[in-house]
This record gives C-alpha cells, sequence and structure tokens, in this order.
C-alpha cells in the first residue's frame, strides 16, 4: 500500500485546479517519494511556484522521483525553482531521479544546474623564488614574442616602402607634408628651449669641475663633443618619441578602436601606404633637422654661459671650438638621427595598429610605444657609440 503523500498542501488537477495553473501531486511508492509535476511552471506562476517548493523542502524522504510527464511549459524562473529544490533535496541526503522529461524541458533543468562547489578566488600559494623565475621567464618569452613581431613589421614596413620607391604615386604627399610639420615645425620651440637649457647646464658644469686644475677652457671642448656626438641627437630623438611617438599610436589606435581602418580595408586602401608611411618618412625628415637645430640650441646656451660666468667671449669660444671639434664629431652624431627616427616611427605605428578594445587598449598601447621606442633607442645609441670607438671615430 503507498505511503501517505509528502505533500498534499494544494490543490491537484482533479480536484478542480485550472489546466494552465502550476501543481505538483505527491505520493509515496514503497520509500520513493513521488513528485508529479504538471502545469506552467513559468513566470505568472512564480509565487505559487515557490510556497509548493518550500513546502516541499521541508519534508525529508531517502529518495525521491519526480515525474514531469504533464509539465506543459517550462521557463528559467520555474527550472531555477525546480533546480533549486532538487540541490536542496540532494543537501538533505536524498536520491532524485527524474523522469519523463521533455527534452527542452531536460536541457534547461541542465543549464540552470548549481556549480557543485564553490570557485574559490583566492590564488594558490606560490613560493617566491618560483614565482618570480615563473615571472622573469614570462617576461623573457613576451619580449622575444614582441621582438618577433616588430622585426616582422619591419619586413612588412620595408616592403611598402619598396613599393613607393618602384611607384612614387603610391606615396600620400599631402599627409607627409602635414606629419612634417607637425613632427618637425611644431616641435621646435620645445626642442630649441630644453636644448639651450642643456647646454647652459654642461657648460656651468664642466667649467666649474675643471676650475680645481685651472682648465675652464676646455669646457668648450667638453660642451662641443658631448652635444654634438651624443647629447644633441639623444635627447632629440627623447622628445619625438615621447611627443610625436605617442601620437601616432593613439591616432592609429583611435581609428582602429573606431573600426576607420577596417573602413579603408573594405574601400580597398593600403593601411601601410595610407597611414604607416607617410608618418614613418616624416620622423625620418624631421629628426635630423630637429638634431641640427638642438645643436645649434644647445651651443648657443653654452657660449652665453661661457660668456657670463668665465668670461670667454663668442670668438674664443668659437676658436676653441673649431680647434677641437671636426666635422667628424658633427657627423658622427647626426648620422644617428636618421635611424633613431626610423625606430621611433616604426615602434608607434605598430604599437597603433595593435590597440583591440576601447580607450583603455589606446592608453596602454601608447605608453608602451614611448618606453620601447626610448629603450631602443639608447639601446641603437650604444651600438653606434660602441662600433664609432671601434671604428676609431
Amino acid at each position: 500500500m503507498p505511503g501517505p503523500p509528502l505533500y498534499s498542501g494544494h490543490k491537484t488537477q482533479s480536484r478542480g485546479v485550472m489546466p494552465d495553473e502550476a501543481w505538483c501531486r505527491t505520493s509515496r511508492d514503497g520509500g520513493v517519494a513521488v513528485l508529479d509535476i504538471g502545469g506552467n511552471w513559468t513566470l505568472p506562476h512564480a509565487g505559487q511556484l515557490e510556497r509548493i517548493v518550500v513546502d516541499i523542502e521541508r519534508q525529508a524522504a531517502p529518495s525521491a522521483r519526480i515525474q514531469l510527464t504533464e509539465l506543459k511549459s517550462l521557463d528559467t524562473v520555474g527550472a531555477w525553482l525546480l533546480q533549486r529544490l532538487i540541490s536542496r533535496l540532494e543537501h538533505q541526503g536524498a536520491r532524485i531521479a527524474i523522469t519523463d522529461a521533455a527534452p527542452e524541458h531536460r536541457v534547461l533543468l541542465q543549464r540552470m544546474m548549481l556549480p557543485p562547489e564553490r570557485i574559490s578566488l583566492a590564488r594558490p600559494y606560490v613560493p617566491g623564488l618560483r614565482a618570480l623565475t615563473e615571472r622573469v621567464g614570462r617576461n623573457t618569452l613576451e619580449i622575444a614574442q614582441e621582438g618577433y613581431a616588430l622585426v616582422n613589421f619591419l619586413g612588412i614596413t620595408t616592403v611598402a616602402l619598396g613599393r613607393v620607391v618602384l611607384r612614387p604615386q603610391r606615396l600620400r604627399f599631402v599627409a607627409l607634408a602635414s606629419h612634417v610639420e607637425r613632427v618637425g615645425l611644431n616641435a621646435l620651440p620645445i626642442v630649441g628651449l630644453l636644448s639651450f637649457l642643456i647646454g647652459v647646464v654642461l657648460s656651468y658644469q664642466g667649467a666649474d669641475q675643471l676650475r680645481a686644475f685651472g682648465a675652464e677652457i676646455y669646457s668648450v671642448n667638453l660642451l662641443g663633443v658631448s652635444v654634438l656626438r651624443e647629447i644633441g641627437v639623444l635627447l632629440t630623438a627623447i622628445l619625438v618619441a615621447g611627443r610625436s611617438g605617442s601620437a601616432f599610436t593613439a591616432e592609429i589606435g583611435t581609428m582602429k578602436v573606431n573600426e576607420e581602418i577596417d573602413a579603408m580595408k573594405t574601400m580597398g586602401l593600403d593601411v601601410m601606404d595610407v597611414l604607416v608611411l607617410p608618418r614613418l618618412l616624416a620622423v625620418v625628415i624631421a629628426l635630423p633637422l630637429l638634431t641640427f637645430f638642438a645643436d645649434l640650441s644647445a651651443l648657443v646656451g653654452g657660449a652665453i654661459m661661457s660668456w657670463v660666468v668665465l668670461g670667454i667671449s663668442l670668438s674664443q669660444f668659437l676658436e676653441q671650438l673649431q680647434s677641437f671639434v671636426n666635422e667628424t664629431t658633427f657627423w658622427v652624431g647626426f648620422i644617428k638621427a636618421p635611424f633613431f627616427a626610423g625606430l621611433i616611427g616604426l615602434v608607434g605605428c605598430y604599437e597603433g595598429l595593435k590597440v583591440e578594445g576601447g580607450a583603455e587598449s589606446v592608453g596602454r598601447m601608447t605608453t608602451k610605444a614611448v618606453v620601447e621606442s626610448i629603450f631602443l633607442v639608447i639601446v641603437a645609441d650604444a651600438a653606434f657609440s660602441i662600433m664609432f670607438s671601434w671604428l676609431g671615430y
């Protein structure tokens, strides 16, 4: 004989329940509680479903069978309540079996299943030395991959530049002139001012150190060599990297975020010809001219400081400078400018084309472009210094 009903707090369909209402008829089959669920377990009946589920949860059974033969419709609300009922009965130790479920109802119930356990957000403990080793190795691999990708982009740029040499009409001269103005002409004030101040500082510090030996006049030699060989071109390259290289990344990155680059490709335009080459050639043209202007500004600043502090007249300054500094000193520094410019333009355009997502990616890639440009410029400067020293210049 079947035992007393597990749940009998609501009317059943046979007692006058409307066919579209949600209901649950309960009984026992030996030691198994049978839950016969029917009607529409949907959002409009959420209040009634909640009461049904709560009443059933209060009663325990070692095992239960849920029959969905007469279940007409089921949405996420009903599935969630039914799944909550199943989870809590299992938590009480009951074994649950679901029978006669329609395929679409079974799929929805599976999707509403709660995870078996909470996933901890705490990071697993890693020993300090192991974490440091992993971080160094990961960063090393990232740097290697970044270098490989940058060399690959250099190859693509070289091919595009070769196409322009063969067919000059591919180059957009209006864009080139505009970028030369922005990179070169508009940067003259800041480059001139900083170079002038650097010349003042070098002249003053050199004279202050050489005064102990009575050799203040040689501060002119120190100023000429340091400015013409190293500081003039290096300072200008760093300023251009922070001012124009970052602008290249931000402009191209914003265009990519706004899908303007995709629109260019759809119209059949070559991104290298339209965006990369005008900027790259502009910085290659502008940086040597800015370097020459920076050298002159630094020498003028040093001459003024030498006259004010040491009493060295302009004619004496020029005579001492000419006696020690020759054309080789000037060209050793000046020849670096196109190479530094190529690095700055290449990195700025490359990082701009790597932008993905939104404004956060634009800012991150812009910062990365400035750091990489300055790093590569300093590395290249060190390589040039070693090479010129080995060649005897």
